[in-house]
């Protein structure tokens, strides 16, 4: 196989999927928010959450078109640019995109017409359960489709077949492949993932209402509720991190050889904070770490040694400076979203968290963190990988379609291109637009006398007095301190 079509191949599935995971995780993570919201309103019975979960769910059907037309194209180049791989490991990798559509997509754009349009047609509790239900089904989509990039990973429940085209892997028992060694650790890791990125969207639009003075009581009680479970999710991403890694460390050790650096095997194993890897000398330059702490986190003993790329034939080394780099910066994101979210549950129990239009700005343009945190963990995922297509079994370079040459990739690639920045600027005008056009009005102002809003979101800012202003015909909520 020409190195030049298998280098043109990875880099259009890695265009198309970087694309696309730009949109599952955050539907997922929305799906869970409009649980929250949702259940509120029906809790309190205050108008307020009613509204707001009515606006965020008219993003979410947005994400989610948009998470299906980019994720089709993927589907095909299966077929089209990796067809040796699909012929090698379609018994065992088609069963889980399969579920995948018959378990997850099924349940989660059946009830999506329920969400989308069901608020005067069904009654609350009734979509209430339609809300739960896409949200299940985004989550039961990505675990089928962990399970089937973890197989990848750590391959198991399989055994491989002769064929006159070559050798071929069939599946062996369903379960030892959907729960593979590393399908667990990476399912709640990737979830986890997810509601991050969820949690810091919501927050980034309702704080850059609130330093806008736009729709203020709605803002600040879904920021909170965003805030909240965005410090708890961060928190628990720090354990969901450490039991992936210990996994790796068990199963692929070259990748986590190349995501901290390790080129010798030794005792008293650093953890990286910061270097620059270079591969032809074996060192890392301008090294920042700190003595055993890597033993130390995977085996409880600083003395134990982390295998290094030194008991790896070079061969099968992965790239590490891309590796390592990625890693580290999904590293110091997730710190700085712990940080964050905390120093603001601290302002908010102070009651001055809406007061700080610093922090308001910062938390507006941090949800880019979040998309670049998914992002890296991908890369680090699959260039860790490498060479191996399917780790131990399969290299990649044996993987793409010997039928589909390097021009017939560019052009598909240059298409492809231009296709999904036009559909990124689209996407990024109408969300624009939606934003701008805030949540419906609270016409009421009032809430059901038996069951009043809890206090607690009304924490964090002055309550003020609440005006109607008139907007080009329309009226919009003011709330001016």
């Amino acid at each position: 196989m020409s190195p030049d079509v298998v280098l043109l191949a990875r880099i259009q599935f890695g265009l198309t999927i970087m694309f696309h995971y730009l949109f599952p995780p955050l539907s997922i993570g929305l799906g869970v928010m409009l649980v929250f919201m949702e259940g509120m309103f029906l809790k309190t019975g205050d108008p307020i959450y009613e509204a707001m979960t009515k606006f965020w769910t008219r993003i979410f059907g947005l994400v989610f078109a948009m998470g299906v037309a980019s994720g089709i194209v993927m589907e095909f180049q299966f077929g089209t640019n990796w067809s040796s791989y699909s012929r090698y490991v379609g018994d065992v990798f088609g069963a889980a995109l399969a579920a995948e559509g018959i378990f997850a997509f099924f349940l989660e754009s059946g009830f999506l017409a329920i969400l989308l349009f069901g608020w005067d047609r069904v009654g609350p509790r009734m979509h209430f359960f339609s809300t739960v239900m896409v949200a299940l089904g985004s989550i039961f989509s990505a675990i089928w489709i962990v399970v089937a990039n973890s197989w990848m990973q750590t391959p198991a429940g399989y055994h491989l077949v002769q064929t006159p085209f070559g050798p071929r892997a069939e599946t062996a028992s369903f379960w030892a492949v959907v729960f593979n060694p590393s399908a667990p650790s990476r399912l709640i890791h990737t979830l986890i993932g997810a509601f991050i990125l969820g949690a810091f969207f919501v927050m980034s639009i309702t704080a850059y209402y609130i330093v806008k003075g736009r729709h203020l009581k709605l803002a600040r009680r879904a920021f909170t509720i965003a805030l909240v479970w965005g410090a708890i999710v961060s928190l628990a991403q720090l354990l969901t991190g450490d039991w992936s890694a210990r996994v790796v460390v068990k199963y692929q050790p070259p990748k986590m050889a190349a995501m901290e650096g390790i080129f010798e095997t030794k005792p008293y194993t650093p953890l990286s904070l910061f270097g620059i890897p270079d591969e032809k000398q074996g060192v890392v330059r301008a090294h920042v770490a700190i003595p055993g702490l890597l033993s130390l986190m995977t085996y409880f003993d600083p003395k134990q040694p982390v295998t290094g790329l030194d008991k790896v034939p070079r061969a099968d080394w992965p790239p590490v400076q891309p590796t390592f780099q990625m890693y580290h910066l999904m590293i110091a994101l997730g710190m700085f979203f712990i940080a964050i979210t905390l120093l603001g549950l601290f302002l908010l129990w102070r009651g001055t968290l809406f007061e700080q239009r610093w922090l308001m700005w910062i938390f507006v343009f941090a949800v880019a963190g979040p998309f670049i945190a998914n992002e890296a963990g991908w890369i680090v995922a699959e260039i860790g990988r490498q060479p191996w297509i399917v780790y131990g079994l399969m290299r990649t370079a044996t993987a793409a379609s010997p039928a589909v040459g390097s021009a017939e990739i560019m052009f598909s690639l240059i298409m492809f291109s231009a296709v999904y920045a036009m559909l990124f600027m689209l996407f990024i005008y109408v969300l624009d637009r939606k934003i701008r056009g805030g949540p419906e009005p609270v016409e009421s102002g009032g809430v059901d006398p038996h069951h009043p809003p809890s206090e607690f979101f009304e924490a964090g800012g002055r309550r003020g007095k609440s005006q109607w202003h008139e907007t080009d015909g329309s009226k919009e909520a003011r709330h001016d301190d």
